[in-house]
């Protein structure tokens, strides 16, 4: 099995020590849950991309400061790639702006949120049954984002919500598994993000975002629903 992953944006270089980049997290993430064939990272930021998808059993769009909806070249070039992978029945993995990107390719309201940032360790309910989440209907993720896909696109069934962030992930078929939060992140890193935008955000909010960290986040399982996606069973 082969897995393209399309990197969307550069840490933060106090970050790069420790993290790398959002591809790496990603890798590091899927082989932790028994991901057992080849990753190739690319950097679509800087124009970087396979010679062609077509070896690839899937492809993987990570999260980005961008907005996926906008004018920028690299995420205009982003957009028409996507929308061809997407014509050609390619399975596409969205997460953060990779999630919202595909919704917008998809022809679906992609905007700020209204109710403002959705930060640090957050609870969704989780909508669909799946014998990675054990019956569970609860589930714990680090989101950092301030943008929202704001309709479902047509032909999507809703995964995962809360009151804050009404599509908090969605699927269309077998060939499309988007989610907004991170599966990818360790709470170290949350803690990054945390204290970067700790004015911000307030006080307040951060000293109780930072203490919520303590208490882990279901990111490997939604490792495992990506592994189980791409056919890896």
């Amino acid at each position: 099995m082969k897995l393209c992953i399309l990197d969307n944006d550069v840490l933060d270089p106090a970050a790069v020590p420790i993290w790398g980049s959002y591809a790496a997290m990603f890798e590091r993430l899927l082989r932790t849950v028994g991901f057992a064939g080849e990753m190739h990272a690319f950097s679509a930021r800087h124009g970087q991309y396979p010679a062609s998808f077509d070896p690839y059993d899937a492809v993987l769009l990570t999260g980005s400061r961008a907005d996926a909806f906008s004018d920028e070249a690299w995420v205009l070039e982003l957009r028409q790639r996507v929308t061809h992978l997407l014509v050609q029945q390619k399975k596409l993995i969205g997460v953060c702006f990779g999630h919202q990107l595909i919704a917008h390719c998809l022809g679906a309201k992609v905007a700020r949120a209204p109710q403002g940032w959705g930060i640090g360790r957050t609870t969704y309910t989780w909508h669909e049954p799946s014998p990675v989440m054990n019956a569970l209907t609860q589930l714990s993720l680090l989101a950092s984002h301030q943008d929202q896909v704001l309709e479902l696109p047509q032909g999507a069934r809703l995964l995962a919500s809360n009151a804050h962030c009404p599509i908090a992930a969605y699927a269309i078929g077998q060939q499309v598994l988007c989610i907004q939060p991170h599966p990818e992140f360790e709470p170290e890193y949350s803690a990054f993000l945390l204290e970067k935008r700790r004015t911000l955000h307030g006080e307040s909010v951060y000293q109780d975002k930072l203490a919520a960290l303590q208490a882990g986040h279901d990111g490997p399982r939604i490792g495992r629903l990506m592994l189980r996606f791409m056919g890896q069973s």
